[in-house]
């Protein structure tokens, strides 16, 4: 047995040559590692200043609200190479048929003088209509103008101006709203104080509670009624097809009846501009922000758990549509928000949510 043993280690050692020669050693990690590699711990100098939690953006975001929003207002207009270019191109179209229709005219008279007679007076009756459609758009954008001119003038008002640049400015505003009912009691006060001696800044706060209150009213009542139409229709459409047809026509309609409102009664032309107006005030400061607001609001108050999922979309669709309501009634306002307090997305999300306002109360 021994001899059996010392042979199996020679066959080993035959094998692996250096294994009879290995020997045990031990290994340091810190071999190679120079020393000057070792930093010793040290105190940063005075004049490093850390940020205080209360300070930093991140621990502590600022909670947005619909007051810290920007009001909205018309973009100024300006020379624009596109509209430039869009003109000499209308031009140059109309002289085309013209000369189309001329030469259309001609021929049927070649044909027989009676023909020529029918064609000139259906042009004729083709150009006076386009005339008269042409003035109505004029008239309706030379409305919206004198609104938003209106709202910049009273903008730069100030307690140095006279008091008869305010009362002019006044009389211009009473002009405007002259066709609604609901301004009657208003411009009776406004009459009564004819007389009296009243700062420029206090005799517009005057004119806005009496005259804008009332039409501010009706234009809430407008917003709600098409944020719960919206609301409602969303919730049960099948299609989000469907869902966004609605809402387009549910906002055109709004934004057409809140100009109305307020005197601008535009046409086909001015309310292609104040939609957008709108839809870029929303891209630009106020859509994300409201959007997180209202999710924050609507879910966070246990509203999905309650609600199926076509509902509380159909509820967040509703307070988008107010939102556009409210930016708008901005747009369409003659005068800017000051002595009436401007609406916000809560002043709807009781209506539209009732779920939400009983579990704010409990």
């Amino acid at each position: 047995m021994p001899g059996s043993k010392q042979t199996e280690a020679g066959t080993a050692a035959a094998a692996d040559p250096s294994a009879a020669s290995r020997r045990p050693g031990a290994f340091h990690l810190d071999e190679g590692r120079t020393t000057s590699a070792r930093r010793s711990p040290k105190a940063f100098e005075d004049g490093i200043e850390l940020t205080p939690e209360a300070d930093d953006p991140f621990l502590s975001p600022p909670e947005l609200s619909e007051s810290d929003l920007d009001v909205a207002l018309p973009r100024r207009r300006g020379f624009s190479w596109g509209k430039l270019a869009l003109g000499a191109l209308s031009a140059f179209l109309s002289l085309a048929f013209w000369l189309w229709a001329d030469r259309i005219v001609r021929d049927l008279f070649a044909r027989a003088d009676w023909l020529g007679v029918v064609a000139i007076a259906l042009v004729s009756i083709a150009a006076l209509a386009l005339a008269v459609l042409i003035g109505r758009e004029m008239i309706g954008l030379m409305r919206l103008g004198a609104v938003q001119t209106l709202k910049a003038e009273a903008l730069d008002i100030s307690p140095r101006t006279a008091p008869k640049t305010a009362r002019h400015l006044v009389n211009r505003l009473e002009t405007i709203l002259s066709h609604r009912a609901e301004t009657a009691r208003g411009r009776a006060a406004l009459a009564a104080t004819k007389d009296d001696i009243i700062d420029a800044p206090q005799l517009l706060d005057l004119a806005e509670r009496e005259l804008l209150a009332p039409l501010d009213r009706r234009a809430r009542a407008l917003i709600l009624a098409a944020s719960k139409r919206t609301s409602v229709v969303t919730a049960v459409s099948p299609r989000a097809v469907v869902d966004l047809a609605y809402v387009l026509f549910e906002v055109t309609r709004l934004v057409r009846a809140m100009a109305e409102l307020y005197g601008g009664r535009p046409g086909t032309l001015g309310l292609l501009r104040l939609l957008r107006d709108v839809i870029a005030h929303l891209a630009v400061t106020g859509s994300i922000a409201v959007g997180d607001s209202i999710a924050q609001q609507v879910l966070g108050h246990g509203l999905a758990a309650k609600l199926s999922t076509r509902l509380g979309e159909g509820v967040i669709n509703g307070l988008l549509t107010a939102r556009i309501g409210i930016a708008a009634m901005d747009l369409c306002r003659p005068l800017p928000f000051s002595a009436v307090k401007r609406p916000g997305i809560g002043d709807f999300l009781g209506d539209l949510a009732p779920i939400t306002g009983r579990d704010r109360t409990s």
